[in-house]
């Protein structure tokens, strides 16, 4: 696929805003960018949530905002220990669509990504994707060749460099019959994952966006569970379109992040809590 350096413009801003969250990983974030540039539509921009990361991811980042035919927004903040929920809503604030996607600087797209949230987005819902987690070396393996031409999401591809053969290999089918009959009868519940979903922005706005009392560890689905208890219900595209989930350690999960967690989720479940004086707005705080 060859690359075109004119920029997409817009009459009325992207019809998706794609938010990815970053965090020193500039070279899977690189690879995640040309995801990117290989989709089918460009009527989207990306706006990176950038949770503190060194000079390398920015120079990464202004070397690809030169190379890709889609615009790039860079929102960043001094590094103070995991504040992805702080980053995202400011990029929330940043992002130009009325409709938003979220998924993480490690997770590439397959080409059909964009155009399938696009045609399955609904009002009043949200879409809960899949993704593939691979190994180290498979992920080292992957190039901006093998992006741009689609191999990494050839299932002979990824066999032959080291993929096992599972169930799971059920995400990289392309069959329209079989997408559908998985996600039917698919017994995960169609939650509000990091690597993807999306909705329109107006209820993320309703809900106040992310908790930023969380650190790492489920203030994801937390945001999942306020959209729902709105009624903003979830809808099962696990297997409609994939990304791959490039590995790489998780230094910043302590205990003490999980338990604080799991309480404010518990009380987001049990008070029913549909917006959180903790986000974007920050209620009777100083």
């Amino acid at each position: 696929m060859s690359v075109d350096n004119k920029k997409q413009t817009y009459d009325a801003g992207p019809s998706i805003s794609v938010i990815l969250t970053t965090y020193n990983h500039p070279i899977w974030l690189e690879k995640v960018l040309w995801g990117y540039e290989a989709q089918t539509t460009h009527d989207f921009e990306i706006v990176i949530a950038d949770d503190g990361s060194r000079d390398d991811t920015r120079d990464t980042i202004a070397r690809m905002q030169s190379l890709v035919s889609y615009p790039i927004q860079h929102i960043w903040h001094k590094d103070d220990g995991f504040q992805k929920c702080v980053i995202m809503n400011k990029s929330i604030l940043a992002s130009k669509a009325d409709y938003l996607l979220f998924s993480d600087g490690d997770c590439i797209p397959r080409e059909d990504y964009i155009a399938m949230h696009l045609s399955q987005r609904e009002p009043g819902r949200f879409l809960s994707c899949g993704y593939y987690k691979l190994d180290l070396e498979l992920s080292k393996a992957i190039t901006k060749e093998n992006i741009l031409n689609g191999d990494c999401f050839d299932l002979s591809w990824l066999k032959a460099h080291g993929l096992p053969s599972t169930f799971k290999n059920n995400k990289f089918t392309r069959q329209s019959w079989k997408v559908k009959l998985l996600n039917a009868i698919t017994t995960t519940k169609p939650t509000w994952n990091g690597h993807g979903a999306s909705t329109w922005k107006k209820h993320v706005l309703e809900t106040n966006g992310f908790d930023e009392r969380m650190q790492y560890g489920g203030q994801d689905r937390e945001f999942g569970e306020r959209l729902e208890n709105m009624g903003i219900h979830g809808k099962q595209v696990r297997y409609s379109s994939t990304v791959l989930h490039l590995d790489h350690g998780r230094g910043y999960a302590t205990p003490e992040s999980i338990a604080k967690n799991k309480a404010i989720r518990k009380q987001t479940r049990t008070q029913g809590v549909q917006r959180t004086p903790y986000g974007i707005i920050k209620d009777n705080q100083e």
